[in-house]
């Protein structure tokens, strides 16, 4: 069964301001107490359950809205996108590197490349679930756990662009040692020490961990997953004021088996003179109390080191808090904005690695006659992931530079990389596995052992999988980028829907809301894109960034309409907005790709190819989601998910084995010390 919504896919004209989801105070307003703008303006830190892990749905959202970086200080492509303006001048011309910082990272990817082929056996990594300590030991010779970190504190002081190049380079031995390296330096303690950390905790920490010494996140627990208002692991300040005792457990800290030095996010309890909430710690990974009690196992990365850890009375100093109380979330979130690069970073490179497999078998196996990439039905599925991948790069490099360049706020680019090049690259994998058929399916050692090319096609899937959920799932993702995108609707107007508003505000909310529209809704009518010479440098591909311009706008059109139609109700109109920020991820890539063909024409003219071809597919996809953003399924869904959860269809589960009921979904926890062995690793020293 289908519904349709709404007849009008494109609507340019509405009556009327309405009103954008969110419950935020008007940017020039006092905020009430317990308000979003109220929990930012007290540093972070709003109102806390008394008990942890218990919080309301509004407590939760104002945790989360405080986490946010409320300002919007320096220029976004993306978010302009977002209200059909299209800023071609931010990201036109191609960005270019430091030449003597592109000579130094070429060096170091040299010889990384060169080790990693002769030294590293990726697939004895699979095969051993373990990254050999060798390996670690010849990493750290290379500076490999040190490229983000300052030279003058020991590391290499790599771009992220050159970072980005060495973990794809990494992930296509294997992706474990990917994941080693992205999440020590990425979101472990080298990057929010470089954002947050003062001069004295960088010279006491960065060293050691150029140097080798590995670090992890601790954020998530047994029952905090996306939600960190319900963090339980807390941080109490000892009775003589110099530091804090940890107690709680953490769940899926990747590298935790092995970090001797921890990030590690606990609340600390409000009180007279103290702000309290959450916060970030630096961590010794071998301090007393604390208990690896797992590494945990999962269905590909079978070499990342993911552990189950507790905390028992851990004395952590004051001198380790970075950036101070009640700071933590919004720490772990600025710290994400470049470090979600890493993870595209890989998927950009099993895009590369399928290609090449793809390429070369359906150019060797032959079928019915004729080589299989000459039926249609393959031809189909290579042109896919060649373009596909050429997008994914673009993307990636295009944020690099942007944020090396550090003029860009690349927020909301960064989390469309990471949405996009994740659901991307697993469809390129999924593919792959279709165009190898039965070989596909079969591991790496079996064809070997007949004699056959070991491509692992299987496993890279395996490994991909986890990419659309680390760092924010999909879903979160959308609602994140959603609620950058309209981040200018509700500066304005967010008072218009908040129940707890007055009459007074609201009217001022409706009047600023009235001159922000009457100023912004004209400039979706009529726009570049629709004069026929537009972008006519950009020459066969100026046809697509003329598309971009006209489908900012109606992308911009759609969203207004639909805050005006449901205004506070839209929050849960998820499945909409997610709509929304794939169109704004497709229009991205479409620019990323032109601008970047241009500039390379010289040097790669193939590349005006991919650029057009991969704008081709893109525009299909396009038509498709706006097509979606009225027609379809989304109530029906809703309201037949509630009564699966209600149990109306139980029977049709009947006639199978189900897993046993007899535990939980999620285990329980009690604070207190270990009863677990402790499964740490430690790695030798060389």
């Amino acid at each position: 069964m289908t519904t349709t919504q709404n007849s009008r896919p494109d609507p340019a004209n509405v009556p009327g301001a309405g009103g954008p989801t969110g419950r935020v105070a008007p940017i020039d307003d006092a905020p009430r107490p317990g308000s979003a703008a109220a929990v930012d303006a007290a540093g972070g830190v709003g109102p806390l359950p008394t008990e942890a892990g218990q919080v309301s749905e509004k407590e939760a959202r104002q945790v989360a809205e405080a986490a946010r970086e409320a300002a919007w200080d320096r220029p976004s492509f993306g978010k302009e996108l977002f209200l059909g303006r299209f800023r071609l001048d931010l990201i036109n011309p191609w960005p270019r590197s430091d030449p003597a910082d592109v000579a130094r990272a070429e060096e170091f990817l040299g010889a990384f490349g060169a080790y990693l082929d002769a030294e590293v056996d990726g697939a004895a990594i699979e095969r051993d679930a373990r990254i050999p300590d060798e390996v670690f030991h010849g990493l750290s010779r290379l500076g490999a756990f040190g490229m983000k970190i300052d030279r003058k504190y020991g590391g290499l002081g790599l771009s992220n662009l050159h970072y980005c190049r060495a973990l794809m380079r990494a992930g296509s031995v294997n992706p474990a040692i990917g994941a080693l390296l992205s999440a020590h330096q990425s979101i472990g303690v080298p990057q929010p020490l470089k954002m947050f950390g003062t001069p004295e905790q960088k010279q006491r920490f960065l060293p050691r961990l150029a140097a080798g010494e590995v670090s992890a996140f601790l954020l998530t627990e047994p029952d905090v997953g996306s939600d960190p208002a319900r963090l339980a692991t807390t941080a109490e300040p000892t009775a003589d004021g110099t530091g804090y005792q940890l107690n709680g457990v953490k769940l899926w800290a990747t590298n935790g088996t092995v970090a001797t030095l921890l990030v590690v996010m606990a609340r600390v309890p409000a009180a007279e003179g103290r702000r309290g909430g959450i916060t970030a710690f630096v961590v010794e990974g071998d301090s007393e109390g604390i208990t690896i009690e797992r590494r945990n196992a999962f269905i590909g990365l079978r070499g990342l080191e993911n552990s189950l850890t507790r905390f028992h009375d851990v004395f952590v100093p004051k001198e380790n808090v970075i950036g101070g109380e009640g700071k933590g979330l919004k720490i772990a979130l600025t710290t994400l904005n470049t470090g979600r690069l890493s993870l595209p970073a890989m998927c950009v490179g099993a895009g590369k690695w399928s290609l090449n497999v793809a390429r070369e078998w359906a150019a060797d196996r032959v079928q019915w006659g004729r080589p299989v990439g000459e039926h249609e039905a393959v031809a189909k599925k290579l042109a896919f992931i060649a373009a596909t991948t050429y997008g994914m790069e673009s993307m990636l490099d295009l944020c690099c530079l942007l944020a090396d360049d550090d003029r860009n706020d690349i927020r909301i680019e960064a989390a469309l990389v990471k949405l996009y090049a994740s659901e991307m690259a697993w469809k390129i994998a999924d593919e792959l596995i279709q165009i190898r058929g039965g070989r596909g399916y079969e591991t790496a050692d079996s064809l070997a052992a007949r004699g056959e090319r070991p491509a692992a096609a299987e496993q890279i899937l395996r490994d991909l999988r986890i990419n659309r959920i680390f760092e924010g799932s999909t879903e979160i993702m959308h609602l994140l980028i959603a609620r950058e995108a309209v981040d200018a609707h509700l500066s304005v107007a967010g008072d218009i829907i908040d129940p707890d508003a007055g009459l007074g505000r609201k009217a001022r909310a409706g009047a600023r809301a009235g001159a922000f529209y009457a100023r912004w809704l004209p400039t979706l009518a009529v726009g570049k894109g629709q004069a026929p010479g537009a972008y006519h440098e950009f020459g066969p591909l100026a046809g697509h960034l003329r598309h971009v311009e006209r489908t900012s706008r109606k992308l911009a059109r759609s969203t207004f309409y639909a805050m005006s139609r449901w205004q506070g109700k839209m929050e849960r109109k998820q499945a909409f907005l997610g709509r929304v920020v794939d169109i704004g991820a497709e229009l991205f890539a479409m620019s990323a790709v032109c601008v970047r063909a241009i500039a390379e024409r010289a040097e790669h003219p193939e590349n005006l190819e991919l650029a057009d071809l991969f704008c081709r597919q893109a525009r299909l996809r396009i038509d498709e989601l706006f097509t979606g953003l009225w027609s379809n399924t989304d109530s029906v869904d809703v309201a037949a998910a509630k009564r699966i959860l209600a149990g109306r269809y139980a029977s049709l589960e009947e006639g199978v084995a189900t897993p046993p009921a007899d535990r939980p979904w999620v285990a329980r926890w009690q604070p207190g010390p270990s009863t677990a062995q402790d499964v740490r690793r430690r790695i030798p020293p060389a």
